[in-house]
């Protein structure tokens, strides 16, 4: 695994070993990337279930101001660390070793985000938590994008009435990414 473009292009990254890790294939960061390529000069960068952090990483290579990385896995946590380190952006990266929820109320009135990566454990419901907490708090910029990855099979009827408006959809074989952008309810 590695960093594909940007000031970091090419570098090495560790993978946290176990069957809970599922990392990005590069084919499949290189579309994220370019889907996200105008986002990310700049932004405030949130990577929730973070895994080895290589998306978070990816963005702050290509231009991210800072990028919050947030996995409760102890060898994963690790493993950012490690790469946050190698890579030398370690002053732009601010990691919490705890659940995604603990992660989002410590957030709370201290961070604000241009863009939020999420990659939750499939088919246990963890993005609806983390997208409404999102909806209800502080932690959003006004026209901040979303991108969720999820089985297929995600159920994501609720999105609108939590303020979210689906912009792309992204399918590959097992999994998909979803594009949101989300407004603050009136």
């Amino acid at each position: 695994m590695r960093i594909i473009a940007g000031s970091r292009r090419r570098m090495q990254l560790k993978t946290p070993e176990g069957k809970g890790v599922r990392p990005t294939t590069d084919r499949i960061k290189e579309t994220l990337f370019n889907m996200l390529q105008n986002e990310l000069y700049g932004c405030h960068f949130l990577d929730l279930f973070a895994g080895s952090g290589q998306i978070g990483l990816e963005a702050l290579s290509r231009g991210a101001k800072h990028a919050v990385f947030v996995e409760r896995d102890a060898k994963a946590a690790a493993c950012i660390r490690a790469n946050l380190e190698s890579t030398g952006l370690s002053e732009q990266g601010l990691l919490l070793k705890m659940d995604a929820a603990a992660a989002l109320r410590t957030l709370e009135g201290k961070h604000s985000f241009d863009v939020v990566f999420l990659d939750p454990p499939y088919e246990m419901s963890l993005e609806k938590e983390a997208l409404a907490y999102l909806a209800g708090s502080s932690l959003l910029k006004e026209g901040a994008v979303l991108v969720v990855e999820s089985g297929l099979g995600t159920d994501f009827s609720y999105l609108s009435e939590l303020g979210y408006t689906v912009v792309k959809e992204k399918k590959y074989k097992t999994n998909q990414h979803l594009f949101l952008t989300w407004e603050r309810k009136a």
